[in-house]
């Protein structure tokens, strides 16, 4: 798993039936001082997440597919959750 944030969507016109009931986007990995790592994935969006939002990504293809109950799916990135705010204590 990892926090990233959403630049962009991914449209296709001709997709397999697995992805139509979702939206695709683009995310851009997040470090620990909130800046982007440069590298991205291209994940489904489970919940709602828009252009902009800080979300954090499941990236391990069986739980992505377990999410989305699916056995054999060609899912390996999921967005599962919209992130409100993150604390960071200093040890």
């Amino acid at each position: 798993m990892y926090i990233g944030r959403v630049k962009g969507t991914v449209v296709s016109t001709i997709k397999h039936r697995q992805y139509n009931a979702y939206k695709l986007l683009l995310v851009a990995r997040l470090n620990l001082d909130g800046e982007e790592s440069g590298a991205y994935d291209i994940a489904i969006d489970d919940v709602q997440a828009g252009v902009g939002d800080i979300v954090v990504v499941m990236d391990e293809g069986n739980s992505a597919r377990q999410i989305l109950r699916s056995r054999n799916g060609a899912v390996r990135a999921t967005i599962v959750a919209v992130v409100e705010q993150i604390t960071i204590r200093a040890t």
